[in-house]
């Protein structure tokens, strides 16, 4: 089948009216789920799940598709608003959207977040379609060396997170690695860490304390006694926040920005196991550091929103590619829609786009229509959330607290998550108070496990061998751009005392 007849196929089954409305249904559901806390894209694609059981398989996947890619763009809305990522890839986002919204540049701030996330989720779902099966043999290229390289560069990036705190922000990587080590060891099932608790044998979830570190800390921070009452005078915009669109100049100024991380993002999307999350920290920090102005990063300026959006969006679609190409699922999001397609008798793998690549086309379609309606659909969404903004914290911080609760226990049905919850904002006030970085601790939890797991099997493998290990090109490679970065901050501050002498 050529590429047209490919395209024909999938405008056909997307454009469909009754399959149309369930797609516009599936963003504007989407949207709410990612911009609600806790509710992550995985989530919010298993509560999708339910509409889906008297669909045939295509229309299956194409609302699915629609509500993961924009579940990830309402996850920027609360991230910028609340500084309460919507879900857990948003979380860069509040590290310059939530510094703009305080300086009353809330709808700049979206409207480069909606402008970042249409840009990345667009060109993944083209480097989907034209490039599935050439990108899916390339990451079959990645074994268990190469993934753990990859994740280890993630963690050495921790030493660009905060310039003028490398210490204390390489502390709270450890302290973040350190709740990864919690639970049952998956290589020898050995148990850490948990005190004969049978509730941390699977070890921390990071929703939880994704959802503490920023909700429940902000809430504690801001019903300060000293603090006078918020009123709704006090709130962003007074809660009437109307997104603004960049201008011309401002998106000229961050293109390279939109382009590198919509690169990057879908390469990591497509990688197994990596997903949105990874995707957004790496192409933030990754910007931080090339940046002309990396002081500027965590103030409030649109080159860090871009770098989030683009890069979680991008990654849609790079996940997309082994699921559809050889049944793999790129990510926890895409491993739903693969068990939901099994249910329908689909046999994932090589032989699917062969048979029936109208999947792809499909596939490929309503990532196009989501991302570019999601962008209409979250600035409605936005002004609703903005009005809850009018409401005095006495009042608003209550909610958010319940949301958080909601969202911990939703997420595993258990109550140990809302302990953890818990934990995690009391820790996070003390992160606040010793001027340690959360950020660092959530990078630290997010690939703690996926690099301690491909360390041990890639140890294995190589017999014990650290030598044979990194003998591999591409990890031999990343290893050494990982040095590089560590040393950086020691090597720079000598530089310029050399330089100034």
């Amino acid at each position: 089948m050529s590429m047209m007849e490919l395209l024909m196929s999938g405008l056909t089954a997307v454009f469909n009216p009754s399959m149309f409305f369930m797609v516009c249904v599936a963003i504007v559901l989407g949207t709410v789920f990612g911009a609600l806390p806790g509710v992550s894209a995985t989530m919010a694609v298993a509560l999708g799940l339910t509409f889906t059981y008297t669909m045939e398989p295509i229309p299956a996947i194409v609302f699915l598709t629609a509500i993961y890619c924009s579940s990830i763009t309402g996850g920027s809305i609360t991230a910028i608003l609340f500084k309460i990522p919507g879900v857990p890839s948003s979380a860069p986002t509040t590290f310059d959207g939530y510094p703009m919204a305080q300086r009353g540049e809330a709808g700049k701030a979206l409207g480069v977040a909606l402008l970042a996330s249409a840009i990345g989720g667009l060109f993944s779902a083209l480097a989907m379609f034209l490039l599935s099966q050439p990108l899916t043999a390339a990451a079959l290229q990645f074994g268990p060396a190469d993934l753990f390289a990859i994740t280890f560069m993630g963690l050495s990036i921790l030493t660009c997170l905060d310039s003028d705190h490398v210490l204390t922000t390489i502390i709270s990587g450890l302290l973040g690695l350190l709740l990864a080590c919690i639970g049952q060891d998956k290589m020898y099932a050995v148990q850490r860490l948990t005190f004969g608790s049978q509730q941390l044998l699977a070890g921390v979830e990071m929703i939880p304390v994704l959802i503490g570190l920023f909700a429940i800390t902000e809430v504690l921070r801001q019903t300060n006694p000293k603090k006078k009452s918020m009123t709704a005078e006090d709130g962003i915009g007074g809660g009437k926040v109307n997104t603004k669109m960049p201008s011309l100049k401002e998106i000229l100024s961050i293109k390279w920005t939109l382009l590198r991380c919509s690169v990057v993002g879908t390469v990591v999307g497509i990688l197994p196991g990596a997903g949105a999350t990874i995707a957004s920290f790496l192409c933030y920090t990754m910007e931080n550091k090339i940046s002309k102005y990396p002081e500027k990063f965590g103030t409030g300026i649109i080159d860090g929103i871009a770098a989030s959006e683009a890069a979680n969006n991008a990654a849609t679609g790079g996940a997309m590619v082994p699921l559809l190409s050889l049944g793999i699922p790129g990510g926890n999001a895409a491993a739903v829609m693969m068990s939901a397609l099994t249910l329908k008798g689909v046999q994932l793998g090589p032989l699917l786009l062969t048979n029936q690549p109208e999947y792809l086309s499909a596939t490929f379609v309503s990532m196009i229509v989501t991302n570019i309606l999601m962008v209409v659909v979250a600035m409605g969404i936005a002004k609703v959330f903005a009005q809850i903004l009018a409401i005095p914290y006495s009042y608003l911080g209550p909610i958010i607290v319940m949301l958080a609760l909601i969202g911990s226990y939703a997420n595993q049905m258990a109550i140990a998550d809302v302990r953890i919850m818990v934990l995690a904002g009391v820790l996070g006030l003390l992160v606040k108070v010793c001027h340690f970085n959360s950020a660092a601790i959530v990078l630290g939890l997010v690939l703690g496990s996926m690099c301690e797991s491909n360390f041990s099997r890639a140890y294995l493998m190589s017999k014990a061998n650290l030598g044979t290990m990194f003998m591999r090109p591409i990890a031999g490679t990343v290893m050494i751009v990982c040095i590089i970065l560590l040393v950086t901050p020691i090597v720079m501050p000598l530089i310029k005392k050399k330089k100034a002498q």
